[in-house]
């Protein structure tokens, strides 16, 4: 399960301090983890991939709302 190893490392890493290019490579980072995961997951089924990859998904959220900023009031 060396897929859930990277996966746990990422969740794990602070994501403080980047910079944009630097969140638009963690936002592919954890998209190619959650996809990885869950061609695992359809096999297996198990219920601590699901988990694993909510919290990705979580992350990955975060770092995307960061990257489109904030909406200018019209």
């Amino acid at each position: 399960m060396d897929i859930l190893n990277e996966a746990l490392a990422f969740e794990n890493e602070k994501m403080s301090n980047m910079s944009t290019s630097d969140r638009v490579v963690a936002s592919r980072e954890a998209k190619r983890l959650i996809l990885a995961l869950n061609e695992v997951y359809k096999t297996t089924k198990d219920s601590e991939l699901m988990d694993v990859m909510k919290r990705l998904t979580e992350k990955k959220r975060k770092i995307e709302k960061r990257l489109k900023g904030r909406p200018d009031p019209a």
